[in-house]
């Protein structure tokens, strides 16, 4: 099985990938290479988003704007915004950067600011991905983009770069789009805080773990989940009051409240507030988790602070 079948068994890829299809031609062209196949399928298969939480794959597509082009466009970015630092320090910067010939084409990055290269010598096919760590770092993998991601889902790509997955998790891929994010204050309740972590999932089943946090010292906890039959990330968090956050698509508004609310009642506790994410509170339930329209803009006033 090569890493293509194997990647996509590892991580199904999502239903309707983001910013996943475009004008190759019109790319190639801009970039002045050709793209390899596996890069293009990579993008194709999974779009914009993020494996486990630590390596986000770019694509070149997307124009709308929602998160700012270029800010995920890590191909445009880098032919927009070149840089003479490579050129000038040899020592620091091994490498030329695109779109000098034979130098690193920035495909992905990571959750700690690294840069995930192709190095582009030779046929497209056989350019192997470079990792740029943040602190000025390299590591040359002889491989493509696809198998690159395989291996690290997998746990088998060995990296002194890169951070890896938490290993009793099962690798996953979260699609960047649009979110809406909550935090519902949860009361007191009479059962134990495990015993209501296993009532949260009851209720909101089947879910899958994304991570967790717990101190020895205090009685502070994190727990991630997702559910596996609506695109919900969940975080179920103390000191108290306890809390749960949570971020969903906008369209999921009107579905997830009252799912939400029975998960509480089945937790024993009441939901004491829900705020935005910057902790705003949202006096009316019925219309929490829809999308709140914006303040109206200050006046402005022409004065140095």
């Amino acid at each position: 099985m090569t890493a293509r079948p194997r990647l996509v068994h590892l991580v199904p890829p999502p239903n309707d990938p983001v910013d996943a299809r475009g004008d190759w031609a019109v790319v190639e062209t801009a970039l002045g290479v050709r793209l390899p196949d596996d890069y293009k399928w990579l993008v194709e298969a999974y779009g914009w988003g993020e494996f486990g939480d630590v390596l986000y794959l770019r694509t070149p597509f997307g124009t709308n704007g929602r998160n700012g082009y270029n800010e995920h466009n890590g191909i445009e970015w880098q032919k927009a915004h070149p840089t003479d630092s490579a050129a000038r320090d040899r020592e620091r910067y091994p490498h030329p950067l695109h779109p000098a010939p034979g130098a690193l084409l920035v495909w992905g990055a990571t959750i700690d600011a690294d840069r995930l290269c192709l190095l582009t010598a030779g046929a497209p096919e056989d350019w192997p991905v470079v990792v740029w760590s943040s602190e000025g770092w390299y590591e040359t993998h002889p491989m493509g983009a696809a198998e690159f991601v395989e291996r690290w889902t997998d746990g088998r790509l060995v990296s002194r770069l890169l951070a890896s997955m938490e290993p009793d998790l099962a690798p996953w891929f979260n699609t960047f789009r649009p979110r809406t994010h909550r935090c519902l204050r949860l009361s007191e309740s009479r059962f134990a805080h495990p015993v209501r972590l296993r009532l949260l999932r009851e209720a909101l089943a089947p879910t899958v773990d994304r991570g967790r946090w717990e101190s020895d010292a205090e009685d502070e906890w994190q727990h991630h989940l997702a559910t596996v039959d609506h695109d919900w990330l969940l975080t179920y968090e103390a000191p108290r009051p306890h809390t749960i956050r949570v971020d969903f698509p906008p369209e999921d508004a009107d579905l997830i409240l009252p799912r939400l609310l029975a998960a509480v009642r089945h937790m024993g506790c009441e939901v004491l507030q829900i705020t935005t994410a910057a902790g705003i509170p949202l006096p009316d339930p019925d219309t929490a988790m829809h999308e709140q329209p914006a303040a109206p803009a200050a006046p402005h006033v022409s004065e140095h602070r």
